[in-house]
């Protein structure tokens, strides 16, 4: 089984509100430092993104990349690599838990590059983007921004 990096952070916030700036991947550009563009492609019944294309520029890293997103519950998203330029596989989740006056975020994540690196190094890049995303999604969701 492939090694993952996981991260959590407490958000001020309920748990619903968390999942809807989850789920509302247009704005992903107004807070994520790494994504640049975000077009859902597909949807499902119930209008949760199914296929979402995202450009990323993470400095040395630069890709256009289709993810597959599902949707458990209300309290829990994830997704897989549908196509990349840069990645072989790319797996990763939200997890959501009420946790007094706000909510626990548990982000999961196991990338695996076309380029060779280290196991050391990528560990680190995970990390370092687990970090940001869960940064950046507390400072969205607590500034109250839509």
């Amino acid at each position: 089984m492939a090694e993952h990096t996981s991260s959590s952070i407490t958000i001020e916030a309920a748990p619903a509100d968390v999942m809807s700036v989850i789920a509302d991947f247009a704005r992903y550009p107004d807070w994520t430092g790494e994504v640049k563009e975000a077009e859902v492609l597909a949807t499902d019944a119930d209008g949760r993104a199914e296929q979402v294309r995202l450009v990323m520029d993470a400095g040395a890293i630069k890709d256009d990349q289709t993810l597959a997103y599902t949707w458990t519950g209300t309290h829990e998203v994830s997704w897989t690599l549908v196509k990349s330029q840069m990645l072989r596989s790319l797996d990763g989740s939200y997890l959501l838990k009420e946790a007094g006056t706000g909510t626990e975020v548990t982000y999961r994540l196991t990338v695996d590059v076309k380029i060779p690196m280290l196991g050391m190094i990528k560990r680190k890049a995970e990390k370092v983007i687990t970090d940001r995303a869960l940064a950046g999604l507390k400072k969205r969701v607590e500034s109250g921004a839509k």
